[in-house]
């Protein structure tokens, strides 16, 4: 995380709110010593919104002239890298973008005429050549960080819509799990702050299962042990995850006691005889047509019912 970097992100203006969001989690990503090089699939869910809604805010931050994409290929597999990021106040960005590619300059004068591409003529990208490999275009499909074909989003602006609820919603449940914790939110601890806590907060619920609810609830428990805040939320994996196998085997005592009482309500009918002479002697609904000669006998060698009243319910 470089604190110059959050900063600079939310210095910038006119941004819609979730292209600003993109770009913060991609300043969050940066280090100062070896740059930034987050996969896409690791930004979207920072942002918690799709890669191809990703990839469309990623594009606008480009043209903006806030970030730069730089691609590399690994010089024994020809296959791309990951792509290094390059924000606007860093040393290097390139001033304007070429115009045949729309990228930057990327490596020395001599790196860019080294080794064209059978295909496109075009030098080589950092450095390396991008020569075709058996897979590479197979590869370019399926993986989400180097598809350079990218389809439009039917709702755009529903998907940003949504991605600013979640996090309307989230920053609701944090703040009250760091009220539960006893932290100060005005002063939060540097192991709380930032995108890495709030996703390991996410994985509570996403790898564990546990409500927003369960979560204050166990995260309140722990302060009766421990009256000092957690360092960071990996300390409290132990107690979620106590929290989760409680749920887990109450969730097994709920199904077993339903499954039990259900199997008491219904109770098999053992003597058929009883059970006719019953009906016969009251006033309820009787199908004449189930009691055979056999259940009839039955019930009068048995003394349950007279002949009378058999002749009056309609039985022969």
């Amino acid at each position: 995380m470089s604190h110059k970097a959050t900063v600079w992100a939310i210095q910038q203006r006119g941004l819609k709110p979730a292209t600003k969001i993109v770009l913060w989690f991609l300043c969050d990503r940066h280090n100062p010593d070896f740059g930034c090089f987050p996969t896409q699939v690791r930004l979207a869910d920072d942002a918690e919104m799709s890669v191809s809604a990703l990839n469309n805010h990623l594009t606008r931050l480009e043209e903006l002239r806030l970030i730069h994409r730089v691609r590399s290929y690994d010089p024994r597999t020809h296959k791309r890298k990951a792509t290094r990021y390059i924000l606007g106040f860093e040393d290097g960005f390139p001033p304007e973008p070429t115009p045949e590619t729309g990228d930057g300059f990327a490596g020395t004068e001599d790196e860019q005429h080294a080794n064209p591409t059978p295909e496109s003529g075009h030098g080589a990208i950092s450095g390396f050549a991008a020569k075709p490999s058996p897979d590479f275009a197979q590869s370019h499909l399926r993986n989400p960080e180097i598809n350079l074909v990218r389809e439009p989003l039917s709702k755009p602006v529903k998907e940003e819509e949504d991605a600013q609820a979640r996090d309307s919603d989230f920053d609701g449940f944090f703040a009250e799990l760091i009220l539960a914790l006893g932290l100060d939110p005005a002063a939060l601890p540097g192991w709380w702050q930032g995108g890495p806590a709030r996703l390991h907060v996410q994985r509570w619920r996403t790898e564990l299962g546990l409500t927003e609810a369960e979560i204050v609830a166990a995260a309140k428990d722990t302060r009766t042990d421990h009256p000092e805040p957690p360092d960071g939320p990996k300390a409290l994996d132990r107690a979620m995850q106590r929290a989760a196998q409680r749920k887990t085997e109450d969730l097994g005592r709920n199904r077993r006691k339903r499954k039990t009482d259900a199997a008491h309500a219904v109770k098999p009918i053992v003597d058929l005889p009883v059970f006719y002479a019953d009906v016969i002697n009251s006033d309820r609904y009787l199908p004449v047509s189930a009691i055979n000669n056999t259940v009839r006998d039955a019930m009068l060698g048995r003394g349950l019912v007279t002949p009378e009243r058999l002749r009056m319910r309609g039985v022969r």
